[in-house]
C-alpha cells in the first residue's frame, strides 16, 4: 500500500512545484528540500544524531526547551532540525542559532528525497512535532533503523475521518513511530483510534508552555526608547495579526482615543511582507502611523516591521490583543504575552489553540465577540490599572503551572536511545 502513496506523492508533486517553488514560505532550499546538501553542511559527531522538524517558526520555538534538556540526558549528541517554511529557518538560524548543530530545510514528502534526507543526515533518532505525519519520511528512517518519536502530538477530532481514510489506502504510518508523547489525554486516545499501540502512548504535555517561560526573561535594549513611545502611554499591542483583523483593530482605535488619549497601538503583523499594507490602513483612518525602522516621533500606531522582536516588544504593553482570532486563521500564540505578565485578549476564533484558552480563561485571558466589546473590555480594563496588574499575575501563574513537558520529553526520548 505505501506504493501507491509514493506514486500519488509523485504526482500531486508536479501538480503543486510551481507554487511551491513562488510561495513566499517554501521558495527557498530547493536542493535540500530535494535531499541534496553541500558538502561538509552536514555536522559530524560518533554520538547519538537527534534530528528535531518543526514546520514553521513557532514550531521550532516549541521544540527548543528540549534542546538542552536532550543534551544534559544524552552526551555528546549532535541534534539538527529541519523546517518547512522560509521563517523557520530564519528563526533556528537566526534567534535560536546555537541551540542546533545543523540547520536545514525538510525535504519534500517524496520517496528519493526523504531517503537521500535521512542518509546525509543519519538519525538516530527523528522527532516530528504536531500532525507533521509524513509516509514517506517515517518509511524511510525507520528503514535506516532510526527511531522515530511524535511530541506535542495533537489530532483534531474533526480530521480523524480523513486520518483513517488515508491510512486505509497507503498503509498506517503510526505502526512505524516509537513514541506518541501528547499534549492531553483527549490527543492520546485519538492517536490509539488512529492505530498507534497503546503502550507507545504517554501524555506529557506541551513543550510550547515551556518555550514561553524562556521567552519571558528580558532580552536586548529596551524597545520603548527607540520606538519613541512616551514613558506615560498606555500600549494596546495587537500581536500576530492577519488580513482583515488590521481595519476592525484600526476603527477600535480611534474610538479607544476618544476615551483614552494617551493611547498608543503597536501592530506587529504575522507575515512581515503585509506591513506596506498595515501602514496605508492607518494612514487612511487619519492616524499618524510609524515603524519599529523608521520610527515617528508622536505617532499614534507603530508597527513592527521586524523578524523576532515580538516577545520583546510585548514588554511594553499595558493590554495584548493576539490576532489571528477574527478570522478563520484559528488564532495565534495566547501564551507567549501571558508569560510576560500581560492580561491578554483574543477574538473568538481560536480552535487551533483550544488548550491555551483553557490555560488562560478566567486567569488573565478574555474572549471578545467582535470590535465592540474589544472597546468596552480594553476601555474597562484601562480606567483599573489595579485589575491589568492582577490579570497579569494570573496570567503569568497560569502559564508557570503548565511548564515541564520538555523535561518529561527529553527523558523519554533518552530512553529510546
Amino acid at each position: 500500500m505505501h506504493a501507491l502513496y509514493v506514486v500519488a506523492s509523485y504526482l500531486l508533486f508536479a501538480l503543486l512545484f510551481p507554487l511551491l517553488a513562488l510561495h513566499r514560505k517554501t521558495r527557498h532550499g530547493l536542493a535540500q528540500r530535494l535531499g541534496y546538501y553541500r558538502p561538509g553542511s552536514v555536522p559530524l559527531g560518533s554520538g547519538p544524531r537527534i534530528w528535531l522538524h518543526g514546520a514553521s517558526a513557532g514550531d521550532l520555538l516549541s521544540l527548543s526547551p528540549m534542546v538542552p534538556q536532550l543534551r544534559a540526558r544524552i552526551p555528546g549528541c549532535t541534534i539538527v532540525c529541519t523546517t518547512t517554511t522560509n521563517t523557520g529557518y530564519l528563526m533556528a538560524s537566526g534567534r535560536l542559532k546555537g541551540q542546533f548543530d545543523g540547520v536545514f530545510y525538510a525535504p519534500y514528502d517524496l520517496f528519493g528525497a526523504t531517503r537521500r534526507a535521512v542518509a546525509a543526515l543519519r538519525p538516530s533518532v527523528l522527532v516530528l512535532e504536531y500532525t507533521e505525519i509524513w509516509p514517506n519520511l517515517i518509511h524511510a528512517a525507520h528503514a535506516s533503523g532510526a527511531r522515530l518519536a511524535l511530541t506535542n502530538g495533537r489530532f483534531s477530532p474533526a480530521q480523524l475521518g480523513r486520518y483513517r481514510w488515508l491510512f486505509k489506502a497507503v498503509g498506517n504510518p503510526l505502526a512505524k513511530i516509537d513514541l506518541f508523547l501528547m499534549r492531553e489525554e483527549d490527543e492520546a486516545d485519538r492517536a490509539i483510534q488512529l492505530g498507534a499501540a497503546r503502550e507507545r502512548v504517554v501524555v506529557t504535555g506541551n513543550t510550547k508552555f515551556d518555550a514561553l517561560a524562556v521567552l519571558a526573561e528580558p532580552v536586548g535594549p529596551d524597545l520603548r526608547q527607540s520606538l519613541l513611545l512616551p514613558d506615560r502611554a498606555q500600549v494596546l499591542i495587537a500581536g500576530s495579526t492577519h488580513e482583515g483583523e488590521e481595519e476592525i483593530l484600526l476603527d477600535a482605535f480611534l474610538k479607544l482615543r476618544t476615551r483614552a488619549p494617551e493611547l498608543r497601538l503597536l501592530i506587529a503583523p504575522r507575515y512581515i511582507d503585509r506591513v506596506d499594507r498595515v501602514v496605508g490602513l492607518a494612514d487612511a483612518r487619519g492616524l499618524k502611523v510609524g515603524r519599529r525602522t523608521r520610527p515617528v516621533a508622536g505617532a499614534d500606531v507603530v508597527v513592527l516591521d521586524t523578524i523576532g522582536e515580538l516577545a520583546q516588544a510585548y514588554r511594553l504593553a499595558t493590554l495584548v490583543f493576539v490576532g489571528g482570532s477574527f478570522t478563520t486563521r484559528g488564532g495565534q500564540n495566547i501564551l507567549e504575552p501571558a508569560a510576560q505578565g500581560k492580561p491578554v485578549l483574543f477574538g473568538p476564533h481560536m480552535e487551533n489553540f483550544h488548550d491555551s484558552v483553557q490555560v488562560l480563561l478566567g486567569r488573565g485571558g478574555i474572549q471578545v465577540s467582535d470590535g465592540d466589546q474589544l472597546v468596552r473590555v480594553v476601555t474597562d480594563l484601562l480606567a483599573r490599572p489595579e485589575m491589568v496588574a492582577s490579570l497579569g499575575e494570573l496570567a503569568r501563574g497560569a502559564v508557570r503551572q503548565v511548564s515541564g513537558a520538555s523535561a518529561r520529553n527529553a527523558d523519554w526520548m533518552a530512553a529510546l536511545l
